[in-house]
């Protein structure tokens, strides 16, 4: 407390202009020397008697805080303690406020950042304090009033600077609980980040997958899948890294996740991840990936990739890279990729050089025709693979007769040596036109 009473004698202006003085209220200066010798003598007792007040205090708080009561139980002593050292330094600064007030501003922060640490409500701090200040004041009233009844009246004129302290006080401790909390909630999101990284990169311990699985909400032994993301290509009007960008919208609930859980993003240097929990319902995997199709969140040119669900926080790392494969499935126009229903692409991708070299060798005949002749056949053989090697439906895709299908087929077969209806140079064609749609070669 600054001062307990404030001066009321006229102060001349520093601009050199005397405001009109009020004529001198002897009588009212006289009140308010009493009234601080009254306050120092009752102050003086509470200080003899500072554990008894402590007692009454903390029994207080246990009956009518419920905040508090947790932290009574498991540590009563350490409460005790933290409430006996408020008091002193409080009740001092109602005697000696130049000497007690940076101790007693210093003894308040800490309070307020213990209890933020520890979850305390700041509701139920800031009631802790209000409390402590009426039993302090009426300690100071009915000990004024055992010894000199008479003076009770004069601690009117003090009553509203003790509870402007106690104000000023709660001001100190909710300011610094919500700084604590800040500083809490970042050291948290930050273990919680660095804690997805270690999961998604398969390099956290065995030992701390506990304490992620209790960190992090989800269960260590749960069902999940990882899905990655990268963004359509920023055009000019887009400058940025990938790193900050924001994470794909998911759909809200996301399908076939459990209740309450949702996903839980790291983003790389090419790619954004989400850790998927599941629930181990058939069919959710294509769910997610429908819906992320059909979602108005997701960008144009947005493409994805979701991995084959694992089993347990230990095998995210795996599920991770499964989710890489499946993105690098993932034609450039966009769309969703679900790598469970494109195998054979992910087989591709996942070795790119032997996945070029087969397409070369399958293909390569074909680039010694004329761009526009090869693209031709090209085409017809996708389509005709598309279609189950049906050449009527596959004329009826590219507006052609079938005959025209079966011709193109045949001059494929002529200029490569393979045989379409060989399942061997079916398996290889399919896996060499793969590789030349997603690797570019």
């Amino acid at each position: 407390m600054p001062q307990v009473v404030r001066s009321r004698i006229a102060v001349p202006s520093p601009h050199g202009t005397h405001p009109a003085t009020p004529l001198p209220q002897r009588f009212r200066s006289l009140a308010d020397r009493e009234s601080v010798e009254v306050l120092h003598r009752a102050a003086r007792i509470l200080v003899a008697s500072l554990p008894a007040l402590t007692d009454r205090l903390v029994e207080a708080l246990y009956e009518q805080e419920p905040g508090y009561r947790a932290a009574i139980d498991s540590g009563r002593a350490e409460v005790w303690q933290e409430v006996h050292h408020s008091l002193r330094h409080n009740v001092g600064s109602l005697i000696q406020p130049r000497e007690f007030r940076e101790a007693a501003h210093r003894t308040s922060r800490w309070i307020g950042e213990i209890r933020a640490g520890q979850g305390v409500p700041l509701d139920a701090v800031l009631h802790a304090f209000r409390l402590g200040g009426a039993m302090v004041w009426q300690d100071l009233v009915d000990e004024t009033a055992r010894r000199e009844p008479d003076d009770v009246r004069l601690l009117v004129h003090v009553a509203a600077d003790v509870w402007n302290f106690v104000d000023e006080h709660c001001g100190i401790v909710a300011d610094a609980y919500r700084q604590a909390e800040r500083r809490l909630s970042w050291r948290r999101e930050n273990q919680q980040r660095l804690m997805v990284a270690a999961l998604l990169d398969g390099t956290a311990r065995i030992a701390d997958l506990s304490e992620a699985a209790a960190m992090l909400g989800l269960p260590e032994q749960g069902r999940y899948a990882v899905l990655a993301v990268a963004s359509a290509p920023r055009g000019p009007q887009q400058p940025g890294p990938a790193a900050a960008r924001p994470p794909l919208p998911l759909p809200a609930p996301l399908p076939g996740a459990l209740p309450g859980a949702g996903p839980l993003w790291h983003t790389g240097p090419d790619a954004e991840f989400a850790i998927l929990p599941l629930t181990g319902e058939p069919g959710e995997l294509h769910t997610i990936a429908a819906a992320l199709d059909a979602s108005a969140h997701t960008p144009a040119g947005t493409r994805a990739g979701i991995g084959s669900a694992v089993e347990g926080l230990a095998a995210l790392g795996d599920a991770r890279r499964l989710a890489e494969t499946a993105l690098r499935a993932c034609p450039s126009s966009g769309g969703t990729v679900l790598l469970d229903e494109h195998l054979p692409d992910a087989l591709v991708v996942s070795s790119p050089a032997l996945g070029s070299a087969l397409a070369d060798r399958v293909l390569g005949p074909l680039d010694r025709l004329d761009p526009s002749d090869r693209d031709v056949i090209l085409e017809t053989l996708t389509a005709w693979l598309d279609t189950d090697g049906s050449a009527q439906r596959a004329g009826a895709r590219l507006y052609c007769h079938r005959n025209t299908v079966l011709n193109r087929l045949r001059r494929f077969e002529q200029l490569t040596g393979r045989c379409l209806t060989r399942p061997r140079d079916a398996v290889e064609v399919s896996l060499a036109l793969a590789a030349r749609r997603l690797l570019g070669t």
